[in-house]
């Protein structure tokens, strides 16, 4: 195993060096001298990959986009990467354990568990563990590590992949500055809540290192969260330029898998939980690099080369309500009886390894064709996956070994490239794209030595553009096609033979404008429609255990997003998504058998339904003040109703397994105060999270799961 991962990495670094260099020869020739090559290291903007860049770069973009500045994020001290996302329109977020450690992040109606229909970057590398095999956030780093969010959902998303469905999230980390400096923060709060924070940089250089730890939001659940960053800028010459970064977080967390029944929420409370043995462990340790060679003539290439290894070890008693691993355990919490965890004969440890690693080279273009101006944008992606998982059954609630039931090699190859121009007419800007992804699967048994191969390959079109009315005011419209690869799991079987699932399609339609009518005033509206021709449910994601199933749906509704300012000191932001039509088209049918979907409980999936897990509305709104050091905010967050299973069932069983039944809607608010004391070094906040601390439902995936209790925090933050 070692010897092929080593002859992989080989083969990746010899590509990187290929692909440059074809990328950068087709775009010009130059001659690179012996002084320049090894010229003294110079001050240069720090490389990466943005999907948007600055806001004043949306002008630009054929189809909605919003950035999330820094500002911002600290005005309003955000908790989880979840609190963030919700102040962007489209995005339906959902907590689990209450520290934002695993985020459920979903687009204009699509399901967030797992947050497995995103494509998730950090500085536009790709920050899932297994983005093509098995696109699931069982992982995320803190939301502190973060100084700008950027998220991009419209026609210009297929410059990046695999998932074009829903939308591209590329989170931006802080650049190394080149004096030296820092800054020091610590904030505590109840839940036993603590985040340590120190960031010292210089010369190009900074280091980055987190702890928190925090009671969750049910019993028997805590975290502890440590994560290190070290970044370095190099200056190679005057036209080439290296980010260099290496990253390493440690989890441990006491957390069970599973939710609560109906009878188990009515005798025992929301915050119930008896599997105080289940844990989750986790290590993730990443390296990547970015080139940049500046050919002038406005020719940029940008070259990413990134490798991660992320190590899962789940030890856990019950997988959700209706799990009998354990004797009796299933039939006592349907009864809403206590169950004596430590009496219980067996664990399951779910143990998984995943390695990636990849070489994306990009390259920008200014260009003229027939006296029009356009502006290219190219690139290619090698990337390789690699799953190791394993299934470990113990007999007794603490074992940590025990029979293995499961080993399985997951192995993919991607190979991908785009290509998009955008041609200047005048007020007009037109773009079309075009993106191919090739992909390579195989699955081995290693219990039986039995192999299963598939292929996949998809062209992926689009075409967006733009008109400037005035310089402050911009219209948007696009189309392009949906894709999401089939898990690797799901497309080849146990036994090695191919189930036949085919990719995710949809047709994604998109019309809008951005304006900014007035000073420190920022408007944006979209409609969309996404058309799917073949949605995939993977099972575990509604009503009861739902089996891979795929069926024919629409989504349709709008978006709004901005922030006004009333006065010098008052504010006002808001972003609201209305998902108007969320239907099943038909019903939805399982892969294996053809059989319409069963929730189990007498209510099948239908034509004209609604999908489980898409709230109609979602509305995020504040108002501050901000003057004089002061930035005091209060938030609300509205989510309204939903169905958890694709029968739509209304009413849950009074002693249902809590999988099934509509979530209700809810409305929380959050508060913020902070004061920087001059000369602006020293900033004191305090944060309330859920003021009211409501009780309501988030999810019923694994059974009834709460949103977040009440927090209170207070910290303090000092920069030199």
């Amino acid at each position: 195993m070692k010897s092929k991962l080593k002859r992989r990495l080989l083969t990746t670094l010899y590509l990187t060096r290929m692909l440059s260099i074809l990328l950068a020869a087709g775009a010009v020739a130059t001659t690179i001298t012996p002084q320049t090559l090894f010229a003294q290291e110079v001050e240069r903007v720090m490389p990466r990959v943005d999907v948007i860049g600055s806001v004043e770069a949306l002008k630009n973009i054929p189809g909605s986009g919003e950035v999330l500045e820094k500002k911002e994020l600290e005005a309003s001290r955000v908790f989880t990467v979840n609190e963030a996302l919700r102040k962007i329109s489209g995005m339906h977020t959902r907590d689990e354990e209450g520290l934002g450690l695993r985020p459920n992040i979903g687009i204009r109606g699509l399901n967030p568990t797992r947050s497995t229909k995103v494509t998730l970057l950090e500085d536009g590398i790709p920050l899932a563990y297994a983005p093509y095999g098995d696109n699931a956030s069982y992982y995320h780093p803190p939301i502190d590590r973060y100084e700008r969010i950027e998220v991009l959902k419209g026609a210009g998303q297929i410059g990046f992949g695999p998932q074009t469905i829903g939308g591209v999230i590329n989170y931006i980390t802080p650049t190394p500055p080149q004096e030296f400096g820092g800054a020091l923060s610590v904030v505590g709060g109840n839940r036993n809540y603590f985040n340590g924070k120190v960031q010292l940089g210089g010369s190009g250089m900074l280091l980055d290192a987190t702890r928190k730890q925090s009671d969750g939001t049910r019993d028997n659940t805590h975290s502890t969260l440590n994560d290190v960053n070290l970044k370095k800028v190099l200056g190679l010459s005057d036209n080439q330029a290296l980010t260099v970064r290496a990253s390493h977080l440690i989890e441990d967390t006491q957390n069970t898998y599973s939710g609560i029944t109906e009878a188990e929420f009515r005798n025992f409370g929301a915050r119930y939980n008896p599997f105080k043995h289940d844990q989750f462990e986790a290590k993730r340790s990443g390296l990547s690099a970015t080139h940049e060679m500046d050919f002038g003539a406005d020719t940029v290439l940008l070259t990413n080369v990134y490798y991660s290894k992320f190590d899962r070890d789940w030890w856990r008693q019950s997988s959700s309500t209706t799990d009998a691993q354990a004797s009796n355990f299933s039939a006592d919490r349907l009864a809403g009886n206590a169950i004596n965890v430590d009496a219980g004969t067996s664990v399951q440890g779910r143990l998984r390894s995943y390695y990636n690693w990849g070489v994306e080279p990009r390259l920008k273009i200014s260009h003229d064709v027939l006296g029009v101006h356009s502006e290219l944008e190219t690139g290619a992606k090698v990337h390789f996956e690699n799953q190791q998982r394993k299934q470990v059954n113990g007999t007794t609630p603490t074992a940590r070994t025990g029979v293995v039931a499961e080993d399985n090699l997951r192995e993919t190859r991607a190979y991908s490239a785009f290509v998009q121009n955008r041609i200047l007419l005048g007020q007009w800007a037109i773009t079309p794209g075009l993106r191919y992804e090739n992909i390579h699967s195989s699955r081995t048994n290693n219990l039986t030595a039995v192999t299963g191969k598939d292929t996949l390959d998809q062209w992926i079109p689009s075409l967006g553009g733009t008109y400037q009315v005035t310089p402050q005011t911009t219209y948007f419209a696009g189309v392009h096609r949906g894709f999401a690869p089939p898990r690797t799991e799901d497309i080849i079987g146990s036994t090695g033979t191919s189930t036949e699932v085919e990719p995710e399609l949809s047709v994604n339609w998109e019309l809008g404008v951005r304006a900014k009518p007035l000073a420190d005033t920022d408007l944006q509206a979209a409609l969309f429609r996404n058309d799917f021709s073949r949605q995939i449910a993977v099972g575990s994601v509604a009503g009861g255990n739902t089996p891979l199933a795929q069926g024919e749906t629409l989504y349709q509704g709008l978006e709004l997003a901005g922030r006004v300012a009333v006065t010098d000191a008052i504010y006002v932001r808001g972003v609201y998504t209305g998902v108007l039509t969320a239907e099943q088209k038909t019903a939805f049918r399982r892969v294996d058998t053809n059989a319409i979907v069963n929730n189990g409980a007498g209510g099948s999936s239908q034509a004209g339904n609604r999908m489980p897990y898409a709230p109609k509305h979602l509305l995020t709104a504040a108002v501050g003040y901000a003057l004089a050091g002061l930035d005091a905010q209060l938030e609300a967050v509205h989510v309204s109703e939903q169905f958890s299973d694709f029968a739509n069932t209304e009413v849950a069983s009074i002693n249902g397994n809590g999988q099934i039944g509509k979530i209700a809607a809810y409305s929380i608010l959050n508060a913020t105060f902070n004061y920087h004391f001059k000369p602006q070094r020293t900033a004191l906040f305090v944060t309330v999270k859920n003021i009211t601390d409501k009780q309501y439902i988030v999810d019923r995936t694994r059974g009834i799961l709460l949103g977040s209790s009440r927090l209170l925090q207070a910290g303090l933050k000092y920069t030199f």
